[in-house]
């Protein structure tokens, strides 16, 4: 129910733009965030939107270079990652969370429907 795309390899320093493309149920959701899984470390929160448009939150190692946004009518979500690190390299999750919740949607738990992953490997 959830397609994550458009990881790859690049260098340090250069963009990318991952999507996250999802059925209509998936997004009927109150929040979709973004996660990722460097080799041999836990996974990660990285950015949520909420679907009611009330605000993004980030991870403070990707604030002011990540910015996650929706296109609506494509039930589409993205991440625009600019200047990439090499500790940017992982494998990066979209989710979904369907359940409302009192917290902020930056926890794993607060979302139940996962995406496949993508890879993204940043070169120095």
């Amino acid at each position: 129910q959830l397609q994550a795309s458009g990881g790859g390899l690049v260098q340090a320093g250069d963009s990318l733009k991952l999507s996250c493309v999802a059925s209509d149920s998936t997004f009927s959701a109150h929040a979709v965030g973004w996660f990722r899984q460097a080799l041999g470390k836990e996974r990660e929160f990285v950015a949520r939107l909420r679907w009611s448009g009330r605000g993004n939150y980030y991870a403070e190692s990707v604030k002011g270079r990540f910015t996650t946004s929706r296109d609506y009518p494509e039930n589409t979500v993205y991440l625009q990652m600019s200047s990439l690190k090499p500790e940017d390299t992982a494998v990066y999750f979209c989710a979904a969370a369907t359940k409302y919740s009192t917290g902020s949607y930056k926890l794993q738990e607060e979302y139940d429907y996962w995406g496949q992953g993508t890879q993204v490997t940043v070169s120095s």
